[in-house]
């Protein structure tokens, strides 16, 4: 009897040791808002300023670091891949067909990178920063904030292959979206949430030429012909145009409104409103725009969740283009 008190106190101890231990590993492995509370206290503020600076000299900036951080957490998650250049055993995303050319704001990511090292050298990663810049970026384009969870660590590989193939493209239908973003874990509402991100920034006249000129129905006589008049149907494939017209800086669900109108720039905009699935969902944020700041912010902290490198995965790259030389 005695023995078998003891087989089984001695069982039950071992049982518990094995629940607290893998608690303790779970919790290592959980991001956490507070992850660098201790470490590097001043992380947050540090960025916080850059993006203010780099917003405050250009508008458009906003949209283009919020953007960077979505085209990184398509592609083998939130890992800082993105941000990889070329090199011996590296094909850079930045290469992608949907990247090349058009995502910008790099120089800004690596000169906040620069700054945080100097307060803390070798503690915060770079998908860190991604996932706050988009936060203070937003925020700083009149839109709202949101909790941002911490401690992923970055990639030392990318894939140009996964970017052309996760990332939607210009022209892609209603049905390639949904899968694009079903494929990333989120639902037909969160893929107009997110999409609403198009509410600031800019696009090329190459990318939305097709929508001008083609024989569809589904755009808005005036805003066409607006529109033609700095995208010519040859040349000028570089010219600008803010994707929402009415209130291009600011943070807003005009973009709703816009495609209710069909006023949408982008083909993969007015996608969202064109008789399918998600025109339900388009109308309701175009009447309530306080839906669409709470929903968009608990969107991003879904989409910062997607696949991060944790505990002893990856590493802390001290510049974010290149992987550490071992």
């Amino acid at each position: 009897m005695a023995s078998s008190l003891a087989f089984l106190a001695s069982s039950t101890l071992m049982l518990l040791l094995l629940i607290l231990n893998n608690n303790v590993i779970d919790s290592q492995a959980q991001l956490s808002p507070s992850f660098y509370d201790r470490t590097c206290p001043n992380a947050l503020p540090t960025i916080q300023a850059a993006v203010k600076t780099a917003v405050s000299r250009e508008r458009r900036m906003a949209a283009s670091l919020l953007r960077l951080h979505f085209h990184d957490c398509f592609v083998q998650g939130c890992d800082a891949s993105l941000l990889l250049n070329n090199g011996p055993s590296i094909t850079s995303e930045k290469t992608a067909f949907q990247n090349a050319g058009s995502l910008r704001g790099y120089e800004v990511i690596d000169a906040i990178k620069s700054r945080v090292e100097k307060v803390c050298p070798g503690v915060v990663s770079c998908a860190d920063i991604l996932a706050v810049v988009a936060r203070d970026a937003t925020v700083a384009a009149g839109g709202p904030s949101w909790t941002v969870k911490l401690g992923r660590r970055d990639s030392t590989t990318a894939s140009r292959a996964l970017a052309e193939a996760n990332i939607p493209r210009a022209t892609a239908t209603l049905d390639d979206l949904l899968k694009n973003f079903r494929d990333q874990g989120f639902n037909a509402r969160e893929l107009v949430i997110l999409s609403g991100a198009h509410t600031i920034g800019q696009a090329t006249c190459g990318v939305f030429r097709a929508r001008l000129y083609n024989n569809g129905t589904n755009i808005d006589a005036g805003f066409r012909a607006t529109r033609r008049r700095n995208c010519p149907i040859n040349g000028g494939d570089g010219n600008l145009a803010p994707i929402d017209l009415v209130t291009p800086n600011s943070f807003d669900n005009n973009y709703f409104i816009n495609l209710v109108n069909k006023k949408g720039l982008l083909p993969t905009d007015q996608a969202l409103f064109n008789g399918g699935s998600t025109d339900a969902i388009v109308t309701g944020y175009s009447r309530n725009n306080g839906a669409f700041r709470s929903d968009f912010a608990a969107a991003m902290v879904k989409m910062g969740d997607i696949r991060p490198l944790v505990g002893s995965a990856g590493q802390i790259r001290r510049i974010c283009s290149a992987p550490n030389r071992v």
